[in-house]
C-alpha cells in the first residue's frame, strides 16, 4: 500500500506520466494505471488523510475486480503530440489523452494510447529522448577517477570518490568528494547538491549501482527505501537509468568525463591530507568549468542555469532531510524489536507481526502498515532495553509496580514479623532477584491465606529461626500457624535448706565431713 501512496504523490504533485511512475516505484505500468484508475473512481484525493492506514486504502480501491474495456481504433498525430511534450514543461500524456478522447470518444483508452505513442517513438531518432525540459531532471553518478588522500599519522593513501550532479537542460554541474560510497555519503551528497542548485528538480536519474538501487531491472528497478524517502522529502522522483543504456544518462556521463579531465586531472600534482582539503580545491576549480563558454552556442553553463533551470526548480523544504536507515523486523514475544543491537518496545498487540524500523542518529521510529506505532530516543548497544509502559499489557504493568521498597512497605503493613522476614529475604539471598521473588511469594500467600495468618506463620518462622519461603508456605498449608507456640520455661532459683549439700561440698570437700561409725 505504500506504493499506492507514492503513485498518487508522483501523479498529483509532480505530474509524471505512467512510465516514469512505474520505474520510480518498481512496479509495472499496468499496475500504475490500475491504481490511478481506481483512485479516480473512488474519488481518492491527494494528500491521503493522515489517519488512513493501508488497510483502509486497500478496501477503498479494491472492493471488487473491475472488467476490462475494449480499445477502439483511431488515427493520432503522434508527431504533434511529441512536439507538444518537448515544448511544454508540465504537459503530460494523461492530459493529451483526455483531449484526444474528447474529440474521439470511441478512440484508444489510456494504456493503448501510451503504447502506440511509444511504438511510434521507437521509429524516431533516439536523440529526441534527450531533449530535457527546464528543471526536469538531475543526473547523478560517481566519477571513474579518484583523488588520493594521505593519512598524516600512518602515511597510508586512501582514495576519495568524486560525486557528480548535472542539471539536464543547462548542464550546470556540482561535484564533491567523500571517503566512502555508502548510503549516508550518497544521500548527503544529494542534499548538498540540492542546496548548491538552490532548488529541487522533478526527478533524479542515478545509475543502477547497489547503494541507490536494490534490484536493477530494465523496466521496474527497485529503489532503496532510504533513497526513496529522501526523494519524497524533497518532492522529487527517483528514475534510475536503464541497465547498459548510457544514453539515458548522457548528461552525467559527459559530466563524469569533465570531472575526470578538468578537475581530477588538474589536482594530480597536489597532496591532500583530508577530504575537506579536497573539497576546498574542487570548490575553487568548479566555477571555472561552469563559467567556461560553450563551443557551439553562446553563453555558459552558469548563464543557462540562471535563465533556464533555476526559475523552474521547486523550492527547498524548510528542514533538510535527516537520513534514516530502514529495516523490516518481526516483533518478539516480549513485544520488543532489536535495532542496531538495542531493544525497543512496541504495543504488545503487535507480537508476531512484521514492523518497519526507521533509525536515525537520534531517533528510532517503528511503523506498522504505514502508521507509526512507536518512537524512541536511540539507545546504545550496551544499554538496557528502551521500553514504554503504555506498550505493556495490564498484567505486566501490575507486576512491575511492585518494587523491592514497596514490598517492604507492604510487609510492614501486614505485621512486624512479616516485615522482618521480608527484609531477611532481600538481604540474605545470593541474588537480589531471588529475594524479590520470595517477597512476591509472601504477597501471594497473604492473598490466599489472609494477612493475619501470614503474620502468625512469620512469627513462628522468626522465633524458630526458619527463614525460608517454603517453610512459611507449609505452615499455612498444614495450618501449623493456628497452633499456639510453646513458650520457653522460666528458670527457678535453687532451693536453700540445711539438709541440702551445696556445690562446695562436691568441689573438694571444703565442708566438715563426719566419719561413719565402724
Amino acid at each position: 500500500m505504500r506504493k499506492i501512496r507514492e503513485v498518487l504523490r508522483l501523479r498529483h504533485e509532480l505530474g509524471l506520466h505512467q512510465e516514469q511512475i512505474a520505474r520510480s516505484c518498481s512496479i509495472g505500468q499496468s499496475t500504475v494505471h490500475r491504481y490511478l484508475e481506481r483512485a479516480e473512481a473512488a474519488k481518492l484525493v491527494w494528500p491521503v488523510p493522515e489517519d488512513w492506514d493501508d488497510s483502509k486504502i486497500e478496501q477503498l480501491l479494491f472492493p471488487v475486480r473491475a472488467g476490462f474495456k475494449a480499445a477502439a481504433n483511431a488515427s493520432i498525430d503522434f508527431a504533434g503530440i511529441h512536439q507538444e511534450l518537448v515544448s511544454h514543461k508540465y504537459l503530460t500524456l494523461q492530459l493529451l489523452w483526455e483531449e484526444y478522447k474528447q474529440s474521439n470518444p470511441e478512440g484508444y483508452q489510456y494504456s493503448w494510447f501510451c503504447q502506440r505513442y511509444r511504438d511510434w517513438l521507437k521509429t524516431r531518432d533516439l536523440v529526441l529522448r534527450q531533449d530535457h525540459r527546464a528543471g526536469e531532471k538531475l543526473f547523478v553518478d560517481h566519477a571513474g577517477g579518484t583523488i588520493p588522500v594521505i593519512d598524516r599519522g600512518t602515511g597510508e593513501v586512501e582514495p576519495a570518490y568524486v560525486f557528480v550532479a548535472v542539471m539536464g537542460a543547462s548542464s550546470y554541474t556540482y561535484v564533491e568528494a567523500s571517503m566512502h560510497r555508502d548510503l549516508p555519503s550518497w544521500i548527503g551528497a544529494h542534499i548538498r547538491a540540492f542546496e548548491f542548485f538552490q532548488g529541487c528538480p522533478l526527478a533524479v536519474v542515478p545509475d543502477n549501482w547497489k547503494t541507490a538501487v536494490n534490484r536493477a531491472c530494465r523496466y521496474v528497478p527497485e529503489v532503496n527505501v532510504t533513497y526513496q524517502e529522501m526523494a519524497a522529502h524533497y518532492g522529487v522522483a527517483v528514475i534510475p537509468a536503464r541497465p547498459r543504456k548510457p544514453r539515458d544518462k548522457a548528461k552525467v556521463e559527459a559530466g563524469v568525463q569533465v570531472a575526470g579531465r578538468w578537475l581530477v586531472a588538474a589536482l594530480r600534482k597536489r597532496q591532500f591530507f583530508s577530504v575537506g582539503e579536497v573539497n576546498e580545491a574542487l570548490a575553487e576549480l568548479l566555477p571555472r568549468w561552469n563559467e567556461k563558454p560553450f563551443q557551439k552556442r553562446s553563453g555558459c553553463r552558469r548563464e543557462l542555469f540562471a535563465t533556464l533551470d533555476r526559475p523552474a526548480l521547486r523550492p527547498l523544504p524548510a528542514i533538510p532531510y535527516c537520513i534514516g536507515e530502514w529495516k523490516t523486523i518481526r516483533v518478539n514475544r516480549d513485544y520488543h524489536v532489536a535495532v542496531n543491537s538495542h531493544f525497543y518496545s512496541v504495543p504488545y498487540q503487535l507480537v508476531g507481526q512484521q514492523v518497519e524500523a526507521r533509525s536515525t542518529s537520534a531517533v528510532v521510529e517503528l511503523f506498522y502498515q504505514g502508521r507509526r506505532v512507536a518512537s524512541h530516543i536511540r539507545g546504545l548497544p550496551d544499554e538496557k532495553a528502551t521500553s514504554i509502559n503504555e506498550h505493556r499489557p495490564k498484567a505486566h504493568l501490575a507486576h512491575l509496580e511492585w518494587t523491592p521498597t514497596r514490598l517492604l512497605e507492604w510487609a510492614a503493613e501486614v505485621g512486624p514479623f512479616t516485615a522482618q522476614l521480608a527484609e531477611l529475604f532481600q538481604t540474605n539471598m545470593p541474588h537480589p532477584e531471588m529475594g524479590y521473588r520470595a517477597c512476591m511469594g509472601l504477597r501471594s500467600l497473604a492473598k490466599k491465606f489472609t494477612p493475619e495468618r501470614l503474620e502468625a506463620a512469620a512469627t513462628r518462622a522468626i522465633r524458630l529461626g526458619i527463614h525460608l519461603y517454603s517453610s512459611v508456605r507449609l505452615m499455612l498449608e498444614h495450618e501449623i500457624d493456628r497452633h499456639p507456640l510453646k513458650e520457653e520455661v522460666e528458670e527457678r532459683p535453687a532451693v536453700e535448706h540445711d539438709n541440702i549439700r551445696g556445690a562446695e561440698y562436691f568441689d573438694g570437700g571444703q565442708g566438715d565431713v563426719e566419719s561413719c561409725p565402724s
